[in-house]
């Protein structure tokens, strides 16, 4: 999957379907939005789902005269891109690069550390 480039704000909308199990109607859409504190126009949110759907991101049908969009792309799927995308920028596609940066910066606590060990050991099995 080539790396998969949408905007914050669209994210943001991506996280509210993903959220909803992967559907959403638009009204659920701008309920979640004003849940999160954002007053952002109509016509600004309807812009943004329009990308998304031209971007193959998300579906949309019609119910009558309302609009379900769904997930198109899962967020897993995403966020391994995303995640690819930034080691082969920034760190040469050395995952050790990311995740020596991380412990670095105190991203990772030494809590976090022993539970990706344990992850790493149990070939990526619940712990």
């Amino acid at each position: 999957m080539a790396a998969l480039q949408i905007s914050d704000s669209e994210l943001e909308l991506m996280k509210i379907v993903w959220s909803a199990g992967g559907t959403a109607l638009y009204a659920q859409i701008m309920e979640a939005l004003a849940k999160e504190g954002r007053s952002w126009q109509k016509n600004t949110v309807i812009t943004l789902l329009s990308r998304l759907v031209d971007k193959g991101f998300l579906t949309v049908r019609k119910l009558g005269r309302r609009n379900e969009y769904a997930a198109a792309v899962l967020e897993a799927d995403y966020q391994a891109a995303q995640t690819r995308a930034l080691v082969n920028k920034l760190y040469a596609g050395s995952a050790k690069g990311l995740v020596a940066a991380l412990i670095r910066q105190e991203a990772i606590s030494p809590g976090d550390y022993e539970e990706l060990r344990r992850f790493w050991e149990t070939g990526g099995g619940e712990s």
